[in-house]
């Protein structure tokens, strides 16, 4: 798979559109379309970095769920 395809599937698993990647992850929204077209590679690296924090940022919300229930469940 290359970094297009991959880009598209994180897009799919965060839920985000077009717009919301390039303010979540500070990336000029005309770079994220180049990229998404075809138009311009995009630096294999910056794509593991943006799934590691979109991976972070799930985990955490799994744990902050986790704690918000236990919490309620201690009350």
């Amino acid at each position: 798979m290359n970094t297009r395809e991959e880009l598209i599937n994180l897009k799919e698993k965060t839920g985000m559109n077009w717009k919301k990647m390039s303010e979540y992850y500070g990336i000029p929204y005309r770079t994220i379309q180049d990229w998404h077209m075809g138009k311009r590679n995009m630096p294999e690296y910056l794509l593991r970095l943006m799934i590691y924090k979109a991976e972070i940022e799930i985990i955490s919300k799994r744990q902050d769920t986790l704690k918000t229930g236990t919490e309620e469940e201690m009350q």
